[in-house]
């Protein structure tokens, strides 16, 4: 085997946030659930604390977006993807950091998301 080819074969710990946009999330079956879009991080850390999830639609339109605790994906390295207990429901019903033209937008919708995944800061707010 080529140096380069077992280089490709082995699993790295580390992985560029534009190379994490676009996996896709799958349900503990393997059943693909959403894609991942940008990852929100927290600014003194650096931790990644959430995942914006897209499903449904078709060419872009009607696509919905949803947010999830990063710390409930792992990467499944036989799928290429992120696995998750999550369910499909669930993202679902999910609330978005996105919404009437804002990102982030203010603490009211923090608070529903932490609600709803039980999710409690891990950092500054």
């Amino acid at each position: 085997m080529w140096e380069a080819d077992r280089e490709a074969a082995e699993f790295h710990p580390v992985i560029e946030s534009d190379r994490v946009e676009g996996t896709a999330v799958f349900n503990r079956q393997g059943k693909q659930i959403g894609t991942i879009k940008p990852l929100l991080i927290e600014k003194v850390s650096g931790r990644a604390l959430y995942v914006d999830v897209t499903f449904g639609g078709f060419l872009g339109i009607g696509v919905h977006h949803r947010t999830i605790p990063w710390d409930k994906l792992t990467y499944a390295e036989d799928l290429k993807g992120y696995r998750t207990n999550v369910t499909e429901e669930q993202v679902q019903g999910a609330p978005s950091f996105y919404g009437d033209d804002e990102v982030w937008p203010d603490r009211k919708r923090q608070q529903e998301m932490r609600d709803y995944w039980q999710d409690y800061p891990r950092g500054p707010v």
